[in-house]
């Protein structure tokens, strides 16, 4: 008798030692400085800086729920952005404090979607709002999966959960 080989799974997701949890909605906080390399000649943030910080909010946010971005991806699941809607309101001068605001507001089928407000971390000024919406892809095959990995499901759902 064979054996059916097992395939890759997450390690048990279990939140790590002094995570917060976040309510349904509510928002993930991360702080960023606009340092002089995140700046352009003009000395406010560069637009693409604004995208990094989205990324960096959103794969702490998930390795808080339980996701390791880096443990996903070496199980052959990525969760790259398809779709990317940004608003800059104001710029971030060199030297600011900022929060970026992170939550996931949806998954339909594989579409995960996520929504960001940039602000100034004293007076709320909001910089940027932005709409993220990224896709479960198998990386051995390059595909779209046609369902997120049940572990994967698991740990968003307590991200959305009422």
């Amino acid at each position: 008798m064979t054996e059916t080989p097992k395939s890759p799974q997450l390690p048990p997701i279990n939140p790590p030692e002094g995570a917060v949890q976040l309510a349904p909605n509510q928002w993930f906080e991360y702080p960023v400085v606009a340092h002089p390399h995140h700046t352009d000649y003009s000395g406010g943030a560069w637009h693409g800086a604004y995208i990094a910080w989205m990324e960096e909010a959103r794969v702490e946010c998930l390795r808080q729920a339980g996701i390791n971005f880096a443990t996903l991806v070496s199980l052959g699941c990525d969760l790259p952005v398809v779709e990317l809607a940004i608003r800059y309101h104001q710029a971030i001068r060199m030297g600011e404090r900022a929060v970026v605001r992170t939550r996931m507001v949806g998954v339909a089928g594989v579409r995960i979607n996520w929504d960001y407000q940039i602000q100034a971390a004293e007076t709320n000024e909001v910089f940027v709002t932005a709409r993220v919406t990224l896709v479960a892809v198998d990386r051995e095959k390059g595909k779209i999966m046609r369902q997120l990995p049940a572990d994967v499901k698991d740990a968003l759902a307590r991200i959305t959960e009422e």
